[in-house]
Formats: C-alpha cells, structure tokens, sequence
C-alpha cells in the first residue's frame, strides 16, 4: 500500500469504535479518497468502504480472467 496503517479505532461516545480511515485502508483506497470528502460524515464514509470492491481483488480476478480466455483461444 505505500503507507502504514491507520489507528483501527478512534474514541467515540460509547468508547472506542471503527475509524473510517482505516476501513479506507483495508479497501485498499487512496489516503483520503473516501474520508477525506467534504460533508459526508462517518456512517456514510464506512458504508461507501464497506459497499466498494477491494481494489486488489478485482485487479487479480480481471487478471485472472484475461488468463483463462487466451488460453480457451489455445
């Protein structure tokens, strides 16, 4: 990824609890590119990561993919 790994929880009312930017992370989504939005707040940010496609998932399944058809092409 390039850069460490964010705190995985941030204090919140109730005690501790998930930190977006971490989730973000995980995704393996730039630094800011779902936190870092303007008004959109937490709930919403950890829906979009959790909604989203790792994006090392679909880049090997894609790889995957194109491997299996040029080998049907022989």
């Amino acid at each position: 990824m390039g850069r460490p790994a964010p705190a995985p929880t941030e204090p919140g009312r109730n005690g501790p609890r998930l930190a977006a930017r971490f989730v973000e992370w995980m995704m393996g989504a730039p630094e800011g590119h779902i936190t870092a939005v303007p008004g959109i707040p937490r709930n919403a940010q950890l829906k979009a990561a959790g909604n989203g496609v790792v994006r090392q998932q679909g880049a090997a399944a894609l790889r995957m993919l194109l491997a299996m058809r040029e080998a049907s092409r022989g």
